[in-house]
């Protein structure tokens, strides 16, 4: 597939990575898989940015949560949702896209380490997310972040759960949300949808593990009309945050960021869709491997510092 497709050389580096794996069939062997891919793309905290390990009650025990703190913080925060298809993932998976949201950002970055699949079915990822958020609120004084300059970004299942936060924050008269960035999301399930099809073995993610993804998260269910579960779900976007949905060209989730940034603008939702052109699923893990993948990663930086400061 990647000899058939016209990949970007920034994405060389996330493949080798990628093919070096060993196989992996069991929920373990994949996870440790996960765990192997990130520490390829770990890089060192820089010196400014102090980071800090705590955890907020969550209605079935504690949620860890990583804080990063740059130098010249002023209040603004971002709170990250990580990626792994609901079942791998943890603080240290996202790390490197965490602190560089602070870094490039400013601002004060908390992320999430939900409760995984298939141990704990939906709703318990949004349970846990939703909850960080209104932790973060009730206690923004302590922590010396801004309730009113708050923005929360996804990759991935991820970007599901930011979307579906936005969407709880909305209807629940809860927190007010900055923004939403979604990066390659995981939106819904009954569209059928061109690039599923297309791209449906493509490079870093496959349409075949995004089913086994979705019955996983849905305890076994083939569809749901949740949409806290599957936003695509949703019929009204209107009194959403303004949106960036950040698709990959070579990706069978790049047509749900388009359907969903779609109807967020017909619904008058101030949005941004943008497609990494030849790029893959995951690319914001090789934002050190070449400059346009950088790039990439600082278009989403640079969209949550104008909703954030702007």
């Amino acid at each position: 597939m990647v000899n058939s497709i016209n990949l970007h050389p920034d994405m060389r580096a996330l493949i080798e990575a990628r093919d070096a794996l060993p196989p992996a069939t069991t929920i373990a062997e994949q996870r440790a898989n996960w765990t192997k891919l990130s520490e390829a793309f770990r890089v060192p905290y820089p010196d400014d940015i102090a980071v800090e390990d705590v955890s907020t009650p969550g209605k079935d025990g504690p949620i860890p949560l990583r804080v990063y703190r740059p130098a010249d913080a002023d209040g603004s925060a971002v709170l990250y949702f990580h990626g792994g298809g609901f079942m791998k993932g943890d603080l240290d998976s996202g790390d490197c896209v965490a602190w560089g949201y602070a870094e490039k950002i400013g601002a004060v970055v908390i992320s999430i380490d939900y409760r995984l699949t298939p141990e704990h079915a939906y709703p318990a990822a949004f349970d846990d997310c939703y909850g960080a958020l209104e932790y973060v609120v009730s206690n923004a004084s302590e922590m010396s972040i801004d309730p009113a300059r708050i923005a929360v970004a996804g990759d991935s299942a991820g970007g599901n759960l930011a979307a579906a936060v936005s969407l709880a924050a909305r209807d629940r008269d809860g927190p007010a949300i900055a923004a939403q960035a979604l990066i390659y999301p995981m939106l819904g399930l009954k569209l059928v949808l061109a690039s599923r099809a297309k791209h449906g073995d493509a490079p870093g993610l496959s349409t075949q593990a995004v089913s086994e993804y979705w019955r996983l998260y849905l305890d076994g269910a083939e569809t749901t009309d949740d949409a806290y579960a599957a936003p695509l779900a949703e019929t009204k976007f209107s009194k959403l945050p303004p949106a960036l949905i950040h698709t990959a060209e070579y990706d069978p989730l790049r047509d749900d960021g388009e359907v969903y940034a779609e109807r967020l603008r017909a619904d008058g939702i101030p949005t941004i869709y943008r497609c990494a052109d030849r790029m893959i699923h995951g690319f914001t893990r090789a934002r050190f491997a070449g400059p346009d993948a950088a790039r990439e990663f600082d278009f989403i930086c640079d969209f949550l510092k104008q909703h954030l400061y702007g």
